[in-house]
């Protein structure tokens, strides 16, 4: 019988108008008492099945991997190579739309955006389906090149030429900054420095342009997207970037040009770090931060780069703040670290408080016990909780010398205890953010040469990864938190065991990258990962911290952030259940890896 199919589910709604009508024309409705069979393994493929009504089981052989219900969609891989290679059978009364495979296969030659879906690969389903989902749900924003944007034409003088030839040329242009070339070096002068040079330094009109030029030039291509732009603005601290094609110098690009794009601007906050004058100004662009995710989120950046620019906005805030607590002897003799998610720069919005502080040589306790309390003060007042396990300059088991630290690690490694094991994945995971950063390097140089070799230590290092049941049950069913309102723990389920997976692996290579993307593609250049594997792995890790974000921004600040599966389409549901058969394949790599089972 035929019926009306409902196209406003993924990825049907990537069709066109039109090519909705094609598919309606061909779509028939189908009904299978319990027990019938819908498709059978080895036989060609007719039809993509879509369930209207009631619960199919998918069968491996005889057994049962999955079980699919309403708006779920089957066997999307037949589709494509011809043949069923599992069996589908009613487990009640169902209603199925049949979908001709032929009516399929041209949308799919048509709708890049729709064929996407039929892709074959994990990772590639997960890259160009969550694409073209931001692509849809936020249009054309942040893909806007810096070439779209107001661009100051390149103007050029000499190293020799005076401040005041400089000036008059500023003004004969109407712009506020000139290109200078030096020889091979080519700088940037502003009218701020024009200002500063004859007001402050007392320098003549008539002295060359060359002293007060900065040559520390950060460049960026005419293609380059806006939101590559705004984060090398950021990184940098640089209110204008120079914007070049090869050799050619195109003109200058400012922050006020991308501020009348973007309505909001990391820049501007990493400004208000920069200029505070003290605490009090430093929470002001504290509060913006937060503000600032939901913006970015908003326009269409994704989950990974608002976590780049978090990161760096952060690290501005510590260092502001450390300056404005520590005493000028503590800072000359100390490294402050940011640890967790912080320091593997994969934060968002903004949780509790994880840092520490590695000292060169014993400071007086009074000097360094006023640190501890007005720091963590501080970042209290910018709204960053206390660490519920104590992890920050505080506690004094996280702000001693290197050596307190280094005879530590040895205990901790002797006698292999929880505690102990989460102590070396905080402090591996650490990134310096002020101070002497060649503390930290020695310190996890340490760590490292202590492990290195030891098979037994970092087999019950990796344990943790089944610290937490998968999300995948038996039946390839979602399996949600019982007493949460059937609702989903992403972290726990989903980027934990990859996070902490990818981290024991670094640790045995003795890597010192921090982040986890860089951490795979690490182990994938050293061979301890497949290539397509690590791509499969860092598609599902960057999908479901995407989930997480929006699952977060979606809440009421203080209530939970736990993912309800009911409340979300079939296409998402489908790649949580391919990303979380991503993240079970790397618990089997682990454990293999670490020949877990014999604990």
């Amino acid at each position: 019988m035929s019926a009306v199919f409902d196209a406003s589910q993924p990825p049907f709604d990537r069709l066109t108008e039109a090519e909705i009508e094609f598919l309606q024309n061909a779509v028939d409705v189908e009904y299978f008492p319990p027990g019938a069979t819908v498709a059978a393994a080895g036989q060609p493929c007719a039809n993509l099945h879509v369930v209207l009504k009631g619960a199919i089981e998918e069968r491996d052989g005889d057994e049962v991997v999955a079980i699919l219900g309403p708006r779920d969609a089957f066997d999307s891989r037949a589709v494509v190579q011809g043949t069923m290679t599992r069996s589908f059978l009613a487990r009640e009364e169902s209603l199925i739309y049949q979908l001709p495979r032929d009516a399929v296969m041209t949308l799919v030659g048509k709708n890049d955006r729709f064929g996407a879906y039929f892709y074959l690969d994990i990772s590639r389903k997960l890259d160009e389906i969550v694409r073209a989902d931001e692509e849809a749900r936020f249009g054309t924003l942040m893909r806007t090149h810096v070439r779209d944007l107001f661009i100051h034409p390149a103007h050029f003088i000499d190293s020799k030429d005076t401040i005041e030839a400089a000036g008059h040329k500023m003004r004969d242009i109407n712009s506020n900054a000139l290109f200078v070339r030096d020889g091979a070096r080519v700088g940037v002068i502003t009218g701020m420095n024009l200002s500063k040079a004859v007001v402050l330094k007392r320098m003549s009109i008539d002295e060359a342009v060359a002293p007060v030029t900065n040559y520390d030039v950060v460049t960026i291509a005419p293609d380059d997207f806006v939101f590559s732009a705004l984060i090398a603005m950021t990184k940098h601290n640089k209110r204008r970037l120079a914007v070049k094609e090869g050799e050619r110098w195109v003109g200058i690009l400012e922050d006020i040009d991308v501020l009348s794009f973007l309505a909001g601007n990391s820049q501007l906050t990493a400004g208000r770090i920069d200029r505070a004058s003290g605490i009090a100004d430093l929470a002001v662009a504290a509060a913006d931060v937060n503000e600032q995710v939901r913006r970015l989120r908003r326009q269409g950046v994704k989950a990974d780069v608002i976590s780049e620019i978090v990161s760096d906005l952060n690290r501005r805030l510590f260092t502001r703040t450390f300056e404005f607590t520590a005493h000028q002897d503590l800072r000359e003799r100390a490294c402050l670290v940011v640890m967790g998610s912080e320091g593997r720069g994969e934060q968002t919005l903004r949780t509790d408080q994880d840092n520490g502080l590695i000292l060169s040589e014993s400071v007086p306790e009074t000097m360094l016990q006023e640190f501890r309390d007005s720091f963590t003060q501080a970042l209290e007042s910018f709204g960053f909780e206390p660490c519920p396990g104590g992890v920050m300059v505080k506690n004094p088991l996280w702000s001693r010398p290197l050596a307190d630290y280094v005879a530590d690690f040895r205990s901790w490694i002797a006698l292999p205890q929880p505690e102990s094991h989460m102590n070396v994945a905080i402090f591996y995971d650490a990134a310096a953010v002020a101070g002497r950063a060649e503390l930290l390097h020695e310190a996890k140089t340490a760590l490292i040469e202590m492990v290195r070799g030891e098979r037994a230590y970092l087999a019950h290092f990796a344990r943790a990864v089944d610290a937490f049941p998968s999300p995948i049950g038996f039946f390839r069913n979602i399996i949600t938190t019982e007493g949460a309102g059937d609702a989903l723990d992403l972290k726990k389920g989903g980027t934990f065991p990859i996070v902490h997976g990818v981290r024991s692996l670094a640790l045995e290579h003795g890597l010192h990258e921090t982040h986890t993307v860089a951490r795979i593609a690490r182990l994938v250049e050293l061979n301890v990962l497949k290539a397509e594997f690590g791509r499969e792995l860092t598609q599902a890790f960057q999908y479901l911290m995407s989930m997480r974000l929006d699952s977060a921004l979606s809440k009421t600040p203080g209530t939970s952030s736990l993912t309800k599966p009911a409340e979300l389409s079939s296409m998402d549901r489908e790649l949580l259940r391919d990303a979380f058969g991503v993240v079970k394949q790397f618990r089997e790599i682990i454990r293999r890896h670490f020949n877990l089972g014999v604990f």
